[in-house]
């Protein structure tokens, strides 16, 4: 198991040779490989491209000013730019940054437990494409968000598709046997986030799914 931070977790990722080739040509194939020998496809080319179906499904819910956590490429934060949202994404791999300001989306490197611009205020923020992930601990980052979004704001979350509750040490590899060095990460199905969010002052208000992806709303408890 990797001792590291949260924040050391995230940079892994972003410093992944693995993550910053498929960036750059915005084609896997792609995935972690668990502690147990598992491996989880990652979609890169899904991330690279425009918005889906079940992405603009979490953009007509976005209200107010948007924070997206883990941007990667940045095709949510382009497209609401596109729409006149004041839309900000953060990343720790300055390669996702760079794509995201080539899109026409506002960007910057760094890791959500580091200082961000408008704490407090953002009245949307997004953890998709497996973000609540992040650092390997949901309960850490989602009390990190309740700092960070408005009182009355909203947190729009993806979740594991199946009801899935897992703390794990990964790498991130490609199809040529690449890997880069192993850093927490966590997959939490509804079950597993509403039980984090009962500890973090959120609440699960709304949850639905869009083909084979699952998404649920938050709102701060009470």
């Amino acid at each position: 198991m990797a001792g590291v931070d949260a924040a050391q977790a995230s940079a892994a990722v972003g410093t992944a040779d693995p993550y910053s080739r498929a960036l750059g040509t915005g084609r896997g194939p792609l995935f972690l490989r668990c502690e147990d020998g598992r491996v989880l496809p990652l979609e890169i080319e899904r991330w690279c491209a425009g918005p889906d179906a079940a992405d603009t499904a979490v953009l007509l819910r976005c209200r107010g000013t948007v924070l997206d956590v883990g941007c990667g490429p940045g095709r949510i934060v382009a497209a609401l730019a596109g729409s006149g949202h004041r839309a900000l994404g953060v990343d720790v791999h300055p390669d996702a940054v760079r794509r995201t300001r080539a899109a026409g989306g506002r960007a910057l490197c760094r890791s959500v437990f580091d200082r961000l611009p408008g704490e407090g205020g953002w009245g949307t923020a997004l953890l998709l494409d497996g973000n609540i992930g992040i650092g390997g601990a949901p309960e850490r980052l989602l009390a990190r968000l309740a700092e960070v979004v408005d009182p009355r704001g909203l947190l729009l979350v993806e979740v594991a598709s199946e009801d899935v509750d897992e703390r794990m040490a990964v790498h991130v590899c490609d199809g040529r046997g690449r890997c880069s060095a192993p850093f927490l990460w966590a997959r939490a199905g509804v079950s597993a986030l509403t039980a984090a969010a009962a500890n973090t002052r959120w609440e699960v208000t709304e949850t639905w799914n869009s083909g084979s992806r699952a998404f649920a709303a938050l709102r701060r408890a009470g």
